[in-house]
């Protein structure tokens, strides 16, 4: 796996040594004043939401480490998601609650991302998260979800709030009966996830939360370590993802940053463990995971769309485009398209062929973050009749 890590590391500064060079640019990781890309596909099609609240208080570290090593697990499963025949949409915020290092005056709650559709900027933060103890505000965190993001408002968007924490759920000054009513007027279902023992979860009012909320009430063992099973088509798996991180063509102000964030979080993902890597290839062979924002191969099938942003964007195009005509650029984003299309089909045929063997070992279903996410959202999902395929 150190060879492979390397590789990797390798992929990086490969990518920053031939990026535009810039003053203010003296790291590989991502600019923190860089602006993070919100903006999501606000077409019409169904579109599953998911408000993810966490407890990062002391004790939560393995709540923190099942979200950084499951988050890919989530979204190949939200990959199958159809809503009146067509892919449903998905789009994930993040919040923290519950750390000391927050402020006092904002009840202990961050809002970590926004809704958004950049997975790799989810996963970084992800990642960034650290414990630090202090009070566990439920009502708080539920009322700020639900007034500061932004919550579509179409008839088969699917809107979930996911809290999980460890502590009671009447803490604080602001009452989650009250919190929850208001997720109600919105069409927004809140599910709960108790990190300990199912009855203590009961005691707490974590179910209470669930139930008024129209959701699901689980408990799960933050601290247990998530069983991984290698199979025999993982590393052709790596080997294609490789394949794929070469056919992205940056342009704009912050696509080299985004570009090396990409690599970055593969580099994250392999060091948590090989398996977690591979899952989040698979996930990138998807397209749930979208880059149009900062790559040009991602617009590639609008042609109109990709020669406007070629002319506008020429100067921060690599160096070996920057001397070609719009059309020659065009031409080669496109060719480029269609490599890696041929990449995805290969990680998801060989991804069917890994499930298969996965569940032929007879691994028992997990007690952990990602199982009770998804068997929340399919028994949601079906109220308003989405299929799985």
């Amino acid at each position: 796996m150190k060879k492979k890590i390397l590789m990797l590391g390798l992929a990086l500064i490969s990518i920053a040594c031939n990026a535009e060079k810039k003053e203010t640019e003296v790291r590989l990781s991502i600019n923190p004043q860089a602006p993070i890309d919100q903006s999501v596909d606000r077409s019409k099609k169904a579109t599953i939401q998911i408000a993810l609240l966490l407890d990062t208080s002391n004790s939560m570290d393995g709540l923190i480490n099942q979200a950084k090593s499951q988050l890919w697990d989530v979204v190949n499963k939200m990959t199958s998601a159809h809503c009146n025949d067509q892919q449903a949409g998905l789009e994930i915020a993040l919040y923290e609650y519950g750390n000391s290092g927050l402020s006092e005056k904002d009840d202990y709650i961050r809002q970590v991302l926004p809704f958004s559709t950049d997975l790799d900027m989810l996963s970084k933060e992800l990642f960034a998260l650290r414990t630090n103890g202090g009070d566990e505000y439920c009502g708080a965190v539920i009322d700020n979800s639900i007034k500061k993001l932004e919550w579509r408002d179409g008839k088969q968007d699917l809107k979930m709030i996911f809290i999980a924490g460890n502590e009671g759920f009447t803490q604080g000054t602001i009452s989650f009966k009250e919190s929850i009513i208001d997720a109600q007027k919105k069409d927004i279902t809140v599910n709960t996830i108790f990190c300990g023992e199912y009855q203590t979860g009961i005691n707490l009012k974590w179910k209470e939360g669930a139930s008024l909320g129209n959701g699901e009430y689980t408990n799960i063992d933050a601290n247990k370590r998530t069983v991984y099973v290698a199979t025999p088509y993982d590393d052709k798996i790596l080997e294609l993802n490789n394949q794929l991180n070469s056919t992205y063509i940056a342009y704009g102000d912050y696509g080299n940053q985004k570009q090396k964030l990409q690599i970055e979080m593969d580099v994250e993902a392999m060091v948590v463990s090989e398996e977690v890597q591979v899952k989040r290839s698979v996930a990138k062979s998807s397209s749930n995971y979208q880059n149009a924002s900062w790559d040009l191969v991602d617009n590639a099938g609008d042609d109109k769309l990709l020669k406007k942003i070629i002319k506008e964007n020429k100067s921060t195009l690599p160096d070996s485009l920057k001397n070609k005509s719009v059309d020659e650029v065009a031409a080669f984003a496109k060719a480029e398209l269609k490599i890696r299309k041929q990449l995805q089909n290969q990680i998801a045929g060989l991804n069917i062929k890994r499930e298969k063997y996965i569940s032929e070992q007879n691994m028992a279903e997990g007690n952990g973050l990602e199982t009770a996410i998804f068997k929340a959202i399919q028994k949601q999902a079906e109220k308003k009749s989405y299929t799985w395929k």
